[in-house]
Order: C-alpha cells, then sequence, then structure tokens
C-alpha cells in the first residue's frame, strides 16, 4: 500500500471558476510550478510541457460537471503517474484538493519535498484566483 496525502485549500471563488481557471492546462505555468516551467503545448488529447522532471506528456479528464480534474503525467521514462484532483463547493467558495499518491521508491525526504511543493502550488492558484477580492 502506499502512502497518501491529501492537500487542499480553501479558494474564495465559485466553483465553476476555479474550475475554468485550472481545466485550462495553458494556465498550468502560472500556478504549476511543480508540473509546468514552460508553454504548454497541445498534441492530439494531451499536453507537452517542461517540468522540473523533464519533458512531459499531461494528460486530463474530459471536462465534466463534476469538478473532476484528474490527469495523468508521463515522464519521459516511459512511466505515467496518475494525480487526482478535483475542485468542490464550499460555504460561499471552493475547496480544491489534490491527492498526492507516494511513488514506489520515493524516500520520505522526497515524498516530503512533493508535498510542499503541492502546497506551494494550491496557494499560487490561491492567490491568482483571490487578487481583487
Amino acid at each position: 500500500m502506499h502512502d497518501v496525502q491529501h492537500i487542499s485549500v480553501y479558494i474564495d471563488r465559485a466553483p465553476s471558476e476555479v474550475y475554468a481557471f485550472a481545466s485550462d492546462p495553458r494556465n498550468l505555468p502560472l500556478w504549476a510550478a511543480g508540473l509546468a516551467r514552460s508553454d504548454v503545448t497541445k498534441q492530439g488529447d494531451s499536453w507537452l510541457m517542461e517540468s522540473p522532471l523533464g519533458k512531459v506528456m499531461v494528460r486530463f479528464a474530459e471536462r465534466n460537471a463534476f469538478g473532476v480534474l484528474d490527469h495523468d503525467v508521463t515522464l519521459e521514462s516511459g512511466v505515467t503517474v496518475h494525480n487526482p484532483m478535483r475542485v468542490v463547493p464550499h460555504g460561499g467558495g471552493s475547496e480544491f484538493m489534490f491527492t498526492l499518491i507516494r511513488q514506489p521508491g520515493t524516500s520520505d525526504q522526497s515524498f516530503a519535498a512533493d508535498k510542499g511543493a503541492v502546497e506551494k502550488d494550491l496557494r499560487t492558484l490561491k492567490a491568482l484566483l483571490e487578487q481583487g477580492r
């Protein structure tokens, strides 16, 4: 069994607004430094981008009314990592959740660093979406 960390942040915006922004892969470089360090390029039903781990292909769940933003990240090595992500209503705003699943062979230190990177990305997303509110 793999360790799992559920990481979330409250965003003072409607779920539909959070979903619209976060589901557009072209916005990833604005908030997801742990995934996208460059502009993203569409290739078929996937997106190519430069990440901290090299070039990756990302494929998102199809647009849906349930706030599901799951995505698979395929590394240059060919390994694919599934990343569950959701936006759900929470009071007058949204709860944005990322489930970090520890991959085989990941050290405690690397898993903690991954968690920190996700937390930082979610804080950036929150700040971007709450600007001017």
